[in-house]
C-alpha cells in the first residue's frame, strides 16, 4: 500500500512539505518532512515526478551519495522508484536535519568573519568529499544548507537533480559573500532595479568570492578542497594596514598568494616599511650663508635625514644608507677610509662577543647559586629541629604559621571528562588526575580522530570539568600542553551536569606550550569548563593534549 499524496511506500506518511520545488530537464522534484514508520524518526523524502527512466539518472546519482559519511552532508538512506500518477514517481529518502536554516539566520543579519569561515569551511570539506568519489552535489543554497544545534552544519538535499563541480565551488562563493553581508548579488529591489553587489569588508574573502566565481582558465579556484583550506586560515588580528596592498593589475591568484606569504611570515608591524624598501636620506650639505632654507616634502617610503652632529657614519654602507654623488667626491681616494671602518668593525665585534659574556656569565651564576643552594638545603636537613619550649603559648604557635600565598591556585576537589556530544567511548578518563598532578610531563589527552582537526566532524569538542569544591572567586586560567597548537575555551558554570550552553564562554584561545587566558571580570563560580576545540596532528590522526590546568583566584 503507497501514500495517496504521493505515491510512497505506506512505511513513510508526509508530515509537511519543505522546502522550494526543483524543476529539472526531466520533471519536478517535490521535498516533504515524513516520518518513518519503522524505525520511528523524522526523514526528509524528496519526490521525482515521473519517474521511471527520466529519474533513473537522479536515482544513481543517490546511491553514490550513500557511501558518503560527513555531517555536512545528508546521508542517504534509500532510494528507489515508487508508485503513483501516469509516469509513476522516483524518490530519495534523506537524513532529517535539525536546526535553523541559513536563511533563517542571516534574517537576522550578516555572520562575522570567525563564524562565517567556520560555517562555509565546514560545508566545503563535506562538498569536497563527495568530489572526491565523482558526485557534484548541486542544490547549495540558504533555504537547504541547515546549521545544526550542535554548532555543525549540514545540507539538507543531497544531491540534486543535476550539478557540476564548477557550479557546486561557485554557489559556496555565494554563500560565503552571503553570510558576510547578509545580501545577495543580482537580487532585484521593490523597484525592479538590481541592488548594487554587496562589499565584502574582508579584502582576503572578497578575492575569495571572486575566484569561487570566476569561469576563466586559471583564475578560478581549483576544488572545493581548496577553499576549506583557505578558509581554514584563522583570521590574525589588526587593521588593514597589517594587509598587503593589491596592486591595480594584479589577479586575484597573485594577491591570494602573497596574501599567504604575508600570513605565514608573521607580516611586517603595523604602519612599518620593509626593511627591503626602506632608504636613507644623506644628511645635506650646509646651505650657503643667506641662503633661504625651504620645505619640502619627503617620499613617505624615505626616512628624515640623520641631524647633524650624529655622525656622518650614519650614511655608510654598513647602515644600509645611500650615498650621493657628491659624497663620492668627497670619501673617494681619502687617507681616512681605514679610519671610517674602525668604527664599524668594532660595533660588529661588539656584537659577538658581548653574547658570549653575558652567557658565562650567567653559566657561572647558575653553578654559583646552584653549589650554594645545595649546600644550605643539605646543612638544613642535617640539623636538628629546635624543640618548642614549654612555655611557649598556643597564641604564638598560630602567629608563627605561615600565611596562605594569596595568589596561589586555587585547589582542585575532582576533575572529569566533559563529553556531552560523544557516542559513550571514554576518552581517556583514568588519565584525568594527569591534569592537575602539578606535573607538566604527565597529560591527560583526547582520543585520536581521522580527517580532521575538528574531531573529525564528528562532534565540536571535548573538556575536563574542574570541581573548586565551593563556590570560588575565579580571575584566570592557565593551560599547558604537551600538544602545541591546540584550541581551548575556558568556561564557568553553576552545576557539573549541564549542557554545554550551561557552561558560558569566559575566555578562548590557542595554547602553544603554556597559556594564561584572564577573565575579563572574576567570576564566582564552583566548576570550570576547558573546552578543547581544536586538535593538532598527531601519530595516527589528530588529537590534543591537557598537561596542567591552575585556576588563579581573582583579586
Amino acid at each position: 500500500m503507497t501514500a495517496t499524496i504521493t505515491g510512497l511506500p505506506d512505511r513513510y506518511r508526509p508530515l509537511d512539505q519543505v522546502g522550494v520545488e526543483e524543476s529539472t530537464d526531466t520533471g519536478v522534484i517535490h521535498c516533504w518532512r515524513a516520518r518513518d514508520r519503522v524505525l520511528n524518526r523524522d526523514v526528509a523524502i524528496r519526490v521525482h515526478v515521473p519517474g521511471g527512466p527520466a529519474a533513473r539518472a537522479w536515482i544513481a546519482r543517490a546511491l553514490t551519495a550513500g557511501g558518503l559519511a560527513t555531517p555536512a552532508l545528508a546521508m542517504v538512506y534509500d532510494a528507489s522508484e515508487g508508485s503513483g500518477g501516469e509516469g509513476g514517481v522516483a524518490y530519495v529518502v534523506n537524513e532529517w536535519i535539525e536546526g535553523q536554516t541559513l536563511a533563517e539566520r542571516l534574517a537576522d543579519g550578516p555572520m562575522d568573519e570567525r563564524q562565517a569561515r567556520t560555517v562555509l569551511r565546514r560545508l566545503a570539506e563535506g562538498v569536497a568529499e563527495a568530489h572526491r568519489v565523482g558526485l557534484a552535489v548541486g542544490g547549495l543554497g540558504p533555504e537547504t544548507v541547515v546549521l545544526r544545534p550542535n554548532g555543525l552544519v549540514g545540507l539538507r538535499a543531497v544531491p540534486a537533480a543535476t550539478g557540476s563541480v564548477q557550479e557546486d565551488i561557485a554557489a559556496l562563493g555565494a554563500l560565503l559573500e552571503y553570510c558576510l553581508t547578509g545580501r545577495r548579488t543580482g537580487v532585484t529591489g521593490p523597484d525592479g532595479v538590481p541592488s548594487p553587489p554587496p562589499v565584502i569588508p574582508q579584502p582576503d574573502l572578497a578575492a575569495l568570492v571572486r575566484r569561487a566565481r570566476s569561469t576563466e582558465p586559471g583564475a578560478g579556484l581549483a576544488s572545493a578542497a581548496a577553499m576549506a583550506a583557505l578558509l581554514a586560515e584563522r583570521p590574525r588580528g589588526g587593521g588593514h594596514a597589517s594587509v598587503p596592498v593589491r596592486d591595480r593589475d594584479e589577479s586575484d591568484s597573485g594577491w591570494l598568494r602573497r596574501l599567504r606569504e604575508h600570513r605565514d611570515a608573521g607580516g611586517e608591524a603595523e604602519g612599518e616599511t620593509p626593511a627591503a624598501d626602506r632608504t636613507l636620506v644623506p644628511p645635506s650639505a650646509s646651505p650657503a650663508p643667506g641662503a633661504e632654507e625651504r620645505p619640502h616634502r619627503l617620499d613617505p617610503a624615505v626616512l628624515p635625514p640623520v641631524p647633524p652632529g650624529r655622525g656622518a657614519s650614519a650614511t655608510s654602507a654598513d647602515d644600509g644608507g645611500v650615498l650621493g654623488a657628491d659624497d663620492d667626491a668627497v670619501f673617494a681616494g681619502t687617507a681616512d677610509d681605514d679610519a671610517d671602518d674602525r668604527p664599524a668593525r668594532s660595533r660588529r665585534l661588539l656584537v659577538v662577543v658581548l653574547p658570549l659574556v653575558a652567557l658565562a656569565v650567567v653559566v657561572l651564576l647558575a653553578w654559583w647559586v646552584g653549589t650554594n643552594l645545595l649546600s644550605v638545603a643539605d646543612s638544613v636537613d642535617r640539623a636538628p629541629a629546635p624543640r618548642p619550649s614549654a612555655s611557649s603559648s598556643a597564641p604564638a604557635e598560630d602567629s608563627a604559621a605561615p600565611a596562605a600565598d594569596p595568589g596561589a591556585p586555587l585547589a582542585v576537589a575532582s576533575s572529569r571528562v566533559f563529553d556531552p556530544f560523544g557516542d559513550g567511548e571514554p576518552e581517556n578518563d583514568d588519565d584525568v588526575p594527569l591534569a592537575t598532578d602539578g606535573d607538566p610531563a604527565t597529560a591527560w589527552s583526547t582520543l585520536s580522530y581521522r580527517s580532521s582537526p575538528d574531531f573529525g566532524n564528528l562532534k565540536p569538542g571535548v573538556g575536563l570539568v574542574l570541581d573548586l569544591g565551593s563556590a570560588q572567586p575565579v580571575g584566570g586560567v592557565t593551560v599547558t600542553t604537551t600538544t602545541p597548537g591546540i584550541t581551548v575555551e575556558v568556561r564557568t558554570g553553576e552545576s557539573a551536569d549541564g549542557d554545554l550552553d550551561s557552561f558560558p564562554v569566559a575566555a578562548a584561545g590557542t595554547v602553544d606550550g603554556t597559556a594564561e587566558f584572564a577573565l575579563e571580570e572574576p567570576v564566582t563560580t564552583q566548576y570550570v569548563l576547558v573546552w578543547v576545540t581544536g586538535l593538532v596532528p598527531a601519530e595516527d590522526g589528530f588529537a590534543g593534549a591537557v598537561a596542567e590546568v591552575a585556576v588563579t583566584p581573582a583579586g
